[in-house]
């Protein structure tokens, strides 16, 4: 597949200098031909199921030496942080196996593996796909592009001893917290299945370092890139940053120069302070960057 036909982007070298990786799920901006006939409503309209611009929070860090898995393709094509089988029955034309769907809390509220519907909207399209149709979206876009971010892991994971993924995401604004503050960043970690203690505790201290609230799992603990990457007896941890989208974006969803430049300065610093610890548990150099 030509590097421009490829439904998602690697930035930065195909072997990492560092042990750190990020992944970039949902921004993607690129709509297949195909939903315009499948869509009910215009295909703006979907841009509520993006992170949108998520995309640009990543470039401190990348120009600092990390390295960056992300999605051109949308969301609505097909969502790279669900199971395959995250697959809502009755968005289908014949009946499943059995074991071939998994009902989550995400599925029944309509962002399976193919989203169904936005609350704004209602239901998103006019017929019913056929499984080859999905299956087609997930040997073509969703299988390549994990398969790619488990090959940079394993590749850092042999070099440096560990490896940890950041999984950026943007959500909107959440209710504040008990003392009145808002929340500005989420981290996930599956609560503690996908990452080891240290590595979270060192993204919410750079974040409060940066002047940002920041939580841990709430209401946001990570979804299945998370539980397909993740590996903490392997050294591979792997955790979700949600930044909120009020932080770089303005009232109808353009970026904010100065917000941005405060989210790409935290990611680029959350890189670093892992890839440093990482370098103080197994004694390996970190990278020049």
């Amino acid at each position: 597949m030509a590097r421009d036909e490829c439904p998602f982007q690697v930035i930065g070298s195909d072997r990492p200098v560092g042990p750190i990786l990020i992944s970039v799920p949902h921004a993607g901006r690129e709509y297949p031909p195909e939903l315009a006939g499948l869509c009910r409503h215009p295909l703006e309209a979907l841009v509520g199921l993006e992170d949108r611009f998520a995309d640009l929070l990543i470039d401190d860090a990348v120009a600092g030496g990390t390295s960056a898995v992300v999605a051109r393709r949308a969301r609505a094509w097909i969502d790279l942080n669900r199971d395959p089988r995250e697959i809502d029955p009755g968005m289908v034309a014949f009946s499943l196996d059995p074991g071939r769907a998994i009902l989550s809390i995400k599925v029944r509220g309509g962002l399976g593996l193919v989203p169904r519907r936005l609350p704004a909207l209602g239901e998103l399209w006019n017929r019913r796909l056929i499984v080859a149709e999905i299956q087609a979206r997930l040997d073509g876009v969703h299988a390549p592009y994990h398969r790619t971010v488990a090959l940079l892991l394993a590749a850092m994971r042999r070099d440096h001893g560990h490896a940890v993924l950041i999984d950026c995401h943007s959500m909107p604004a959440l209710p504040r917290d008990a003392a009145g503050r808002a929340i500005d960043i989420v981290v996930g970690d599956r609560f503690g299945r996908s990452a080891d203690d240290d590595i979270v505790d060192c993204a919410l201290m750079a974040a409060e370092a940066h002047g940002l609230r920041a939580v841990r799992n709430a209401p946001y603990a990570g979804g299945y890139t998370l539980d397909r990457h993740g590996n903490r007896r392997a050294g591979v941890h792997a955790i979700q940053l949600e930044f909120a989208r009020a932080l770089y974006l303005d009232g109808v969803g353009q970026p904010v120069l100065t917000g941005l430049d405060r989210c790409r300065s935290l990611l680029a610093d959350v890189a670093r302070r892992l890839s440093a610890l990482l370098s103080r548990q197994t004694g390996l150099p970190v990278a020049a960057e």
